[in-house]
């Protein structure tokens, strides 16, 4: 997905963006825009318990002093991205799963979301609770084109994260597909088309 096309998204699904102070734990009620690394049974379960994730991308103090002449666009494309990365992990986790990568965007508020560390560039937060189904603002997973893609990618992930070259020209195949973008109202036909 390229940032463009990554802003496009963003437009249709945003709420206004909020800026996390500094330290482990934010002191404001604003909503921080959060990426999810879901799978779709996590999917599946998401109206009668949450979506069970304890950690996530954000634009973090660490990704815009690593990024500084990103924009709010640009920083934001880097967490989802890395996002749809950690949910290779996930599938590789639950070999049952279908195999494609799910992002959950929410927005959540900042008391929820805790800096995961202090490494320069880091965008991993820290999740304190299930994100309840209301706070979904969009739904991205992989389309049927990209599941043999993905399905390497998924065995060659933790190879890849060891800096095996092979394995990470594997990952990078999976990420050339672009996620397809889902309203939160729509997670049952994401459920139908990728069950």
């Amino acid at each position: 997905m390229t940032v463009a096309a990554y802003g496009m998204i963003c437009a249709r699904d945003r709420r206004p963006p909020a800026r996390t102070e500094q330290g482990r734990r934010p002191v404001t009620d604003e909503l921080v825009r959060v990426y999810v690394p879901a799978t779709v049974p996590m999917l599946a379960r998401l109206h009668a318990e949450g979506l069970r994730a304890s950690e996530a991308h954000a634009v973090t103090r660490d990704l815009r002093e690593w990024y500084a002449e990103g924009d709010e666009e640009e920083l934001e494309y880097v967490a989802f991205t890395r996002a749809a990365q950690d949910a290779l992990l996930l599938l590789r986790e639950d070999p049952s799963a279908p195999r494609r990568r799910v992002v959950v965007s929410v927005d959540l508020p900042a008391a929820a979301v805790e800096r995961a560390d202090g490494v320069l560039g880091s965008s991993l937060v820290l999740l304190s609770a299930p994100v309840p189904a209301a706070a979904v603002a969009a739904l991205h997973t992989d389309g049927a084109e990209a599941v043999a893609d993905v399905t390497a990618a998924v065995d060659a992930a933790r190879e890849a994260l060891a800096g095996d070259p092979d394995a990470q020209f594997t990952v990078d195949s999976a990420e050339d597909h672009e996620l397809e973008w889902y309203d939160a109202s729509e997670l049952d036909l994401l459920l139908r088309t990728a069950s």
